[in-house]
């Protein structure tokens, strides 16, 4: 999406466009009546006019000021609300958009680097959008006015006026050009640094007991210190750039003024239409200066702009299947890998190799292995999070490359060691903000997983808050919560990724009661360090170098003294 697409979001309805277009014409032609009164109270007084009259005149000249402050004040808040309703839609399709990106994507940005992203880059092109209406449009509108009365009151005066104008606005342009780099660079710099807080607040039980706070602070130094140089480059090339502007234009103020009492001493201008040409030039000089006091809010606009058009560019490795078809509706969804190979993209390092694996529906299966074995790889390719770059994976008879997406996240459920919970109701965090069944279901899936007692003593039940102490949940309600979205979901094919690794051994004999309830009638794909949360499963794959070593019916290899499943059951003291 290019710059004019992404300022589309911030177009106005009808109603909203008349009524801005309104305010900003009165913004303009109010300012450009009330020197006309000036002269004509000048001109009066040299030329006797009584009391009464000039009082009159001032009294004309005072509403005429006042009206235009109101004007520029209604347009600035019109200019406001149009800003932020456009942010909000323009926020709302880039955490859209953000959130449809494949891993591959969000493996390389920190969740820190991302809110900047969608929200700082938003806000600094909202601020833009205001200044725009308000100091670029009624600015423009107002010089062009200036221009006009000035050029039909004295013809030389004007053209030298339109010509120092120009001049600085080819100034401003050529400004705008060398500074918008420099601030791209800033914001990058700013977005790094983002991340790295939100990198060491998360982990911050981590590093406190691990006692690397002294790397952390560190750490944080560097790219605050990166961030210092780029902000210090930018403002270095801004204040150059506003200085020589600045120079420029008291140069062609300096140059109109000495014209104007040129043909006040020749006789060819009237005192009050020196002065109107004086208050004109003023009128000049205002909207200018706030063109250049703005410089650095677009520079950082469009570098936001830039950066906006960038993520938005950001295109899914995992395409769209051009005709997508559902997963079977109901009932346990049978698995199939047939020589899957996968690479990640950018790297040459073959993370699985000839992976074949088969289940029928309602089989489960237990993957074991060393860490970074390729596991998890296997599982989010179950879930189409990564596609193959070799053979296929199959899932209800389905390739998932041809499945329809929300068939496949309606019909293959994940839960993990690392349960994601938002500051949300307990009941938006159980359906995760999707309508769904009534609350009595609700209750009674929580009361299935052994939350029962738990929801009875919060205080407003699903409607609690989570986040705070009444709603505050342990390691195991937590992970027990999970299984509960589970069961809500009522998938075909679970994978339970490490789901109990972090729980204590009473805990974790109550989540193996609800692993078997959650298996029972489906297809389940494990992961487990714990070899004894596999004493159920059907088969075990054996994975080694992102390859599967061993493979086979739990008890024929549990039985073989020979086979590497027996050994690591010796080694782990299970059977």
């Amino acid at each position: 999406m290019n710059r004019p697409a992404v300022l589309r979001s911030f177009r106005p309805g009808r109603r909203a466009a008349v009524g801005l277009v309104a305010a900003t014409g009165a913004a303009t032609v109010l300012p450009l009546i009330a020197p006309q009164v000036t002269r004509r109270f000048v001109d009066d007084a040299i030329g006797g006019a009584t009391t009464r009259h000039l009082t009159l005149v001032a009294l004309g000249y005072l509403v005429l000021a006042v009206a235009g402050q109101a004007a520029r004040m209604l347009t600035a808040w019109l200019a406001s609300r149009l800003a932020w309703d456009g942010t909000n839609r323009l926020r709302e399709d880039l955490a859209g958009h953000a959130l449809g990106l494949d891993m591959a994507f969000h493996g390389r940005r920190t969740p820190g680097e991302m809110i900047e992203r969608v929200d700082g880059d938003v806000v600094a092109v909202a601020d833009f959008v205001v200044a725009f209406v308000m100091d670029v449009v009624a600015g423009v509108l107002l010089l062009a006015g200036v221009l006009v009365v000035v050029l039909a009151t004295d013809l030389r005066l004007g053209g030298v006026l339109l010509l120092y104008c120009v001049l600085i606005g080819l100034l401003m342009a050529r400004a705008q050009r060398l500074a918008v780099p420099s601030a791209t660079r800033a914001r990058a710099a700013s977005a790094a640094v983002f991340g790295t807080m939100e990198e060491r607040l998360a982990a911050v039980e981590d590093i406190r007991a691990n006692g690397a706070g002294e790397h952390s602070v560190n750490r944080f130094h560097q790219v605050s210190a990166t961030m210092y140089r780029a902000e210090v480059r930018a403002d270095r090339v801004r204040s150059s750039l506003l200085a020589g502007t600045s120079v420029a234009f008291a140069a062609g103020t300096a140059l109109v003024l000495a014209l104007a009492a040129w043909g006040r001493q020749s006789g060819a201008l009237a005192v009050g239409t020196a002065v109107l040409l004086f208050q004109y030039t003023q009128m000049v000089r205002t909207p200018l200066e706030r063109l250049i006091d703005q410089l650095k809010q677009y520079q950082t606009a469009l570098a936001g702009l830039a950066r906006i058009g960038d993520l938005l560019a950001e295109r899914r490795t995992i395409p769209e299947p051009a005709d997508p078809r559902p997963l079977p509706a109901a009932g346990p969804l049978g698995v199939r890998l047939d020589g899957v190979g996968f690479v990640y993209p950018g790297d040459r390092e073959q993370v699985l190799s000839d992976v074949t694996l088969a289940l029928a529906p309602g089989e489960t299966l237990g993957l074991v292995g060393r860490t970074g074995s390729g596991k998890t790889t296997i599982a989010r390719m179950l879930l189409r999070l990564y596609d193959p770059t070799e053979g296929s994976v199959r899932v209800g008879g389905l390739d998932l490359r041809d499945a329809d997406p929300v068939s496949l996240r309606r019909r293959v459920c994940v839960v993990t060691q690392d349960v994601q919970l938002f500051a949300a109701s307990v009941r938006d965090n159980l359906t995760l903000f999707r309508p769904q069944a009534d609350d009595r279901r609700l209750r009674a899936i929580l009361a299935d997983v052994g939350l029962g007692d738990w929801l009875a003593g919060l205080p407003d039940g699903l409607g609690t808050e989570l986040g705070g102490q009444a709603g505050g949940l342990s390691a195991g309600e937590a992970q027990l919560l999970a299984f509960a979205r589970a069961f809500l979901a009522d998938p075909g094919l679970v994978v339970l990724d490490e789901a109990s690794s972090r729980l204590d051994p009473a805990t974790e004999r109550r989540i193996e009661h609800v692993t078997d309830r959650l298996l029972a009638g489906r297809t389940g794909v494990l992961i487990a360090h714990r070899l004894s949360s596999l004493s159920r499963v059907d088969k075990i794959a054996v994975v080694e170098g992102g390859e599967i070593v061993e493979y086979g019916l739990r008890e024929d290899l549990a039985a073989d003294p020979r086979s590497r499943f027996a050994h690591l059951l010796d080694a782990a003291g299970v059977r």
